[in-house]
């Protein structure tokens, strides 16, 4: 008697779906993939939405992870515009919004996050947006491109990239953020040269943007479109496009729904399997156990789907895998370029040094712990760029803190040993 084929079903149609499908063939896998989205569109890449496709400076096509005809040729089956309503873990299938019913043999679940919604009067008002979708980016797009008065909501990555977007069609930009600096979660307290996020702050302000910093939002105004937004301080900012982005939530509705352990993201271990040993998870919504640092840590970044959707096949198909990659992130603003790579949890670093010109917009910034790189950025550092940064957080050897400040000294050449 034949063998029944296996199938491997993924839920999530982003680049975590595409590149575990991908790898899964490369690696040899002969069994069924079936890929479920709740997009219409196939797979695509996601930060160009803030960046040059909301810019109108990069095709739709160039999204595309891969061409339309890959998945035929790969017998990858796509199922999109479906949504997965429910998961039946002993009988391992997988219920669709259609009420199709599709069996698996090892699911993935890559169901990434949602952007969080601010819930004050008047947040369902026409003209308040939220970027995560193609379509978001499309729309917002439409509402900008012709100026206007535009408030953001949140100085994370999100609402920074879209300030600069507005910015560049000529809109009347402000940002408001109740945290006392710009993308404090992600790069820590304090301003100007003692925290970065006051270099970015001034990114903005060259560029004309009214930047409010320890100032909240309390409500959205208008009849049926948005026409102000108020703030904790009694301000009325008008407005006629409101971009909110406050952060995102994991997607683990269907996670929860089955009883799998989920805090903050499905709870996987290394290797990125779930408490089953036939469910897997990978991308934004998984919170992964880095070996690198004896820690759970969720990203919601590009380079995580990237290499976590390889990563995650491999597992599928049996393969040791020890998911210890080093955070990776990008942004463009303006003229500024940034990479960022490395981690650390609220006050897990006791320095913060940088070299090269802040006020050139041309530098490398360390986060240090006992003289050791836990995390680094460089911002227009082209030649040199991350890699060295990364390889020195992984090495996690002490630096001679005097080498590392200066720019004659290359990178490769700061540590104490």
């Amino acid at each position: 008697m034949a063998p029944t084929e296996q199938t491997f079903v993924i839920v999530g149609a982003g680049l975590v779906g595409a590149k575990a499908a991908q790898t899964l063939r490369e690696e040899g896998f002969t069994g069924r993939v079936v890929v479920i989205g709740d997009e219409t569109e196939r797979p695509y890449e996601r930060p160009p939405l803030s960046k040059g496709y909301l810019l109108g400076k990069q095709d739709k096509t160039t999204l595309y992870v891969h061409d339309q005809g890959w998945y035929r040729e790969n017998s990858v089956q796509l199922r999109l515009g479906r949504r997965v309503t429910s998961l039946d873990r002993a009988g391992h299938q997988v219920e669709l919004d259609s009420g199709d019913r599709v069996g698996y043999s090892k699911l993935l679940p890559a169901t990434g996050a949602s952007p969080r919604r601010l819930d004050i009067p008047g947040a369902d008002l026409d003209g308040v947006c939220y970027l995560r979708r193609m379509g978001d980016s499309e729309r917002l797009r439409e509402a900008i491109r012709n100026g206007g008065r535009v408030v953001v909501v949140g100085a994370g990555w999100i609402g920074l990239e879209t300030a600069a977007a507005a910015r560049e069609y000529g809109c009347e930009v402000t940002i408001i953020e109740p945290q006392p600096t710009p993308l404090q979660a992600a790069l820590g307290p304090g301003t100007g040269a003692s925290g970065i996020g006051g270099f970015f702050a001034q990114v903005h302000r060259r560029h004309d943007v009214d930047v409010q910093l320890g100032t909240a939002v309390t409500e959205f105004r208008g009849t049926r479109h948005v026409a102000a937004v108020v703030t904790d301080d009694g301000n009325q900012i008008p407005a006629d496009v409101v971009i909110v982005g406050v952060g995102a939530r994991p997607n683990t509705e269907l996670a929860e729904q089955v009883g799998l352990a989920v805090d903050n993201g499905v709870l996987v271990d290394a290797a990125l399997r779930t408490d089953d040993p036939d469910v897997y998870a990978a991308g934004d919504v998984a919170n992964a156990l880095n070996p690198l640092y004896g820690a759970r840590i969720r990203v919601e970044h590009w380079a995580n789907a990237l290499h976590g959707g390889p990563a995650a096949a491999r597992s599928m198909l049996g393969r040791r895998v020890s998911y210890d990659t080093v955070p990776y992130f990008f942004t463009d603003q303006y003229d500024v370029g940034m990479e960022f790579t490395g981690w650390f949890r609220p006050g897990g670093y006791d320095a913060l040094v940088t070299r090269g010109d802040l006020q050139a917009r041309a530098f490398h910034a360390f986060w240090l712990a006992d003289d050791r790189i836990v995390a680094g950025m460089h911002v227009n550092q082209w030649d040199e760029g991350i890699e060295p940064v990364e390889d020195l957080i992984r090495r996690g050897e002490p630096v001679d803190r005097h080498r590392l400040v200066d720019p004659a000294v290359p990178l490769t050449d700061t540590t104490k040993s």
